[in-house]
């Protein structure tokens, strides 16, 4: 059995202003670097072996902040990128009704195969994303690692450990900065802790129910 802690990357500027971010390289916001360094304060001890990083700008700040205080060196992966939403990467949900309605309407009903102009579908995110994952839980088996990635691959492994359908609603928030704790064997994920923050002050908290991103 493989321990993986999952985290959510620190917060964004694009978080707060509910933008969908994709393969956009957004930055952390002000908020997110005190973020990422109370997470580096949390994992300090470096009691895990290894630390896996998404590629994107946003992750990799975060996951340098546990990198200097554990002395884990911080491996990259692009497999652990968000989703990649194409033409609505950088809109809001209201600018995404209003300048592409017909394909908004799509995404909106959740079909999992639907590909929106330039990105990815749901399912091909989920396979690539739970492929590379899958991966690291086997290289490390009866170790425990953690991974820097991003709201919508936490979805995906939270959806997979619950057996959970995409049309059905996630009972729980999207935290950035969060500890989410899972395991991992023989290609069965069990979670065992979702959303801790107790690293951070109350004020510095970001989470967002529903599709933020």
């Amino acid at each position: 059995m493989t321990r993986v802690i999952l985290i959510r990357h620190a917060e964004t500027p694009w978080n707060r202003e509910r933008r969908m971010q994709g393969h956009i390289d957004t930055p952390l916001s002000v908020a997110g670097r005190a973020q990422a360094a109370a997470l580096g304060l949390r994992l300090a001890d470096g009691g895990f072996n290894a630390l896996y990083s998404s590629d994107l700008s946003r992750a990799r700040e975060t996951a340098r902040a546990i990198a200097e205080r554990s002395g884990r060196e911080v491996v990259s992966d692009a497999r652990l990128r968000e989703r990649s939403f194409g033409i609505f990467e950088g809109l809001t949900y209201a600018e995404m009704a209003e300048r592409h309605p017909e394909d908004f309407a799509r995404f909106d009903a959740r079909d999992p195969d639907y590909v929106m102009p330039g990105g990815e579908s749901a399912r091909a995110f989920w396979e690539r994303c739970l492929a590379c994952l899958g991966e690291i839980g086997e290289r490390h088996a009866g170790a425990e690692v953690v991974v820097v990635t991003h709201g919508l691959v936490l979805d995906a492994v939270y959806r997979e450990a619950h057996g959970l359908g995409y049309h059905e609603p996630r009972p729980v928030p999207l935290v950035n900065a969060s500890i989410n704790a899972f395991s991992y064997e023989e290609g069965m994920w069990r979670m065992e802790s979702w959303g801790d923050v107790g690293h951070l002050d109350p004020a510095l908290v970001t989470r967002y129910e529903g599709r933020a991103r």
